[in-house]
């Protein structure tokens, strides 16, 4: 066990969950039968608790970053009780071997609902649609105001909100998140922390310092995602215009035009309006312009016809971003890279893999010291 881990473990040691052994890991999982899926730190597998309880459980793959993924998660919802994020049950500490004990969600997570691989299939009422927006903006708020330490998630996405059995939704995956004081309104981060296409602009362009506005920015793509219900940058587009979405939305509104939701009544599309102007307003470039998570809520509580349409967001081109390169992984999946002096710690939008790039003076490349894959199905692009 690592230094920094084992005093963790000391200085914390009041505020756990259950430790479990590895043996009780095994026996709950049944020696890791049912797998539910692949994530950037491991693999998570369906269990069963002595109490009838159904659990999942994610087996870390051998730490990249000493125990600090591992540290990060059960410091966070270690301490949190809130419906709209996921709970740790628990957590395994033996040797080499670390695990961590969730709530099981039946429903998965959300992207299979507003990604839906065939037409039709799984797809959520705008009234559902809504209840979800609203249940992950109150999580993120908890996450913000509501504890003993400002928790920055620095990592929503749809693959990290997960639905229980009423599709309650769940703010989960903790591995990039970080604990401040509460009175912190800028934090010092050494890496860049995130999801390209959900990480706000101040991680790679110097308008100011990184803070909460952060987690506001990846609500506002992750509401564009919802509402468009398809990725937010679609390179396939038949028409150009719709490659970025959120400008394409916006010239719309700007035009006095609806967004095409068939055959929905008038209270739908208020909601979609609603939603739209939201997260538009989330994602302005400049963090001072963005709404709290409290005062998202509070849009998202009252009237529509009370909201403003904000600046049209600041879109960023490869160019814009300082991407020039391109490294492929394994499976042809391409990888680029923001240029910076810092390390650039991400994950793929599907929680895949995660990856650490190491950029300095104009190169773009992957670390020697690390050997990264990437495990999509439809390869992964970041733009």
């Amino acid at each position: 066990m690592d230094e920094s881990l084992k005093q963790f473990l000391q200085s914390h040691h009041n505020l756990m969950p259950i430790r479990f052994s590895y043996s009780e890991i095994r026996q709950i999982t049944k020696d890791f039968k049912n797998k539910l899926g692949q994530g950037g730190f491991g693999s998570v597998y369906k269990g069963k608790l002595r109490s009838g309880r159904f659990v999942a459980v994610k087996v870390l793959d051998k730490s990249k970053t000493n125990g600090q993924d591992f540290i990060n998660e059960v410091a966070t919802i270690g301490r949190i009780h809130h419906i709209n994020v996921v709970r740790l049950t628990g957590f395994c500490v033996e040797g080499t071997k670390r695990a961590l004990v969730y709530d099981f969600m039946p429903n998965g997570s959300l992207d299979k609902y507003i990604f839906p691989r065939e037409e039709g299939a799984n797809c959520l009422s705008w009234g559902k649609v809504y209840e979800i927006a609203m249940g992950v903006a109150r999580g993120i708020e908890y996450l913000h105001r509501g504890c003993d330490m400002q928790i920055l998630h620095f990592d929503i996405k749809p693959h990290n909100i997960l639905l229980n059995d009423k599709f309650i939704p769940k703010v989960s995956d903790f591995g990039l998140a970080k604990l401040y004081p509460v009175d912190h309104s800028v934090v010092f981060l050494t890496a860049a922390r995130g999801t390209l296409g959900y990480m706000a602009p101040e991680f790679y362009k110097k308008i100011g310092g990184v803070s909460y506005k952060a987690d506001v920015y990846s609500f506002g793509m992750l509401l564009m995602e919802m509402v468009g219900r398809r990725k937010n940058v679609n390179p396939f587009a038949e028409n150009s215009s719709q490659i970025y979405f959120s400008a394409w939305i916006y010239d719309r509104l700007n035009q006095g035009e609806e967004m095409d939701i068939g055959d929905a009544g008038e209270g739908e599309k208020k909601i979609v309006r609603k939603l739209i102007l939201i997260a538009l307003w989330c994602i302005q470039m400049m963090p001072a312009d963005r709404p709290s998570m409290g005062r998202v809520i509070e849009m998202l509580e009252g009237p529509v016809e009370l909201l403003q349409v904000p600046l049209k967001p600041y879109l960023f081109s490869p160019e814009n971003m300082g991407i020039t390169n391109n490294a492929t992984g394994e499976n042809g999946a391409e990888l680029s890279t923001v240029h910076d002096e810092s390390e650039l710690l991400l994950s793929t939008s599907d929680s895949q893999e995660i990856i650490r790039l190491n950029v300095s003076d104009s190169r773009t490349h992957v670390s020697p010291h690390e050997s990264w894959r990437i495990h999509a199905t439809d390869g992964v692009t970041f733009l």
